[in-house]
């Protein structure tokens, strides 16, 4: 594989990031409810735990046993073994979740392969129009960071998902967070809802490789590249 990149085992996703997620680098994945940000992170999450490596997977919106069953099939006991799952009820929580997972997988005492914070921005969205919104921006700042901090030490995938908003002026979708969550992320993919099981990731950032898409299909067990033909 590419240095300094890991596949993610879907083969059209991998050509359009260049071989893969960055090991040392915020990963962000933005799109409407059903664009499949969560099963990507699940799959991706099960891939590193077959290799034998350690997820951190900090949770905010109730990850699907059924859904990661689907994915990990007969193995699931086996593999969640390799899970050290944290469900973060506010934002508070949410920022300690983010500091133990970093200091986990900069100490390399276990051989974590992937963290991961599904949805970065939950509680966030809770706090705009709120009395403490500018304490929630600074607090989810201060995540980042870490996070930006945490790949970069210890050379592991960090993938975060973000919830969108929908622009009044542009009609577009948009990520939430601004332009200091858009910039600590060296790579952001959208995933865009289309017909049926068929999903679209865009690539709107990256270092090297250039914008483009690739499409894939959400399936039983998890997610497929596009069908050929």
């Amino acid at each position: 594989m590419p240095d300094g990149h890991w596949p993610t085992g879907i083969p059209s996703i991998d050509r359009l990031l260049g071989g893969g997620l960055e090991t040392d680098c915020v990963t962000e994945i933005y799109g409407e409810g059903g664009s499949g940000k969560t099963i990507f992170c699940l799959q991706l999450a099960v891939r590193v735990a077959r290799e034998g490596r350690w997820v951190l997977y900090i949770d905010t919106e109730g990850v699907s046993v059924d859904r990661l069953r689907a994915i990990a099939g007969d193995e699931l006991e086996r593999l969640l073994e390799r899970f050290l799952l944290s469900t973060p009820k506010n934002l508070e929580e949410q920022g300690r979740a983010v500091a133990t997972a970093g200091t986990l997988a900069r100490e390399g005492k276990r051989p974590v392969g992937l963290l991961v914070v599904d949805s970065a921005t939950f509680f966030y969205r809770l706090s705009l129009s709120g009395s403490d919104e500018d304490e929630a921006r600074q607090a989810l700042s201060l995540e980042l960071a870490d996070l930006v901090v945490t790949s970069m030490a210890a050379a592991v995938p960090v993938v975060i998902t973000n919830q969108v908003w929908r622009s009044q002026r542009e009609g577009t979708l948009e990520p939430l967070g601004g332009s200091f969550l858009n910039h600590a992320a060296k790579t952001i993919l959208r995933f865009d809802r289309l017909p049926g099981p068929r999903r679209r990731a865009v690539l709107v950032k990256h270092r090297s490789q250039p914008e483009g898409s690739a499409e894939f299909r959400i399936a039983s067990n998890g997610i497929e590249g596009p069908l050929e033909g």
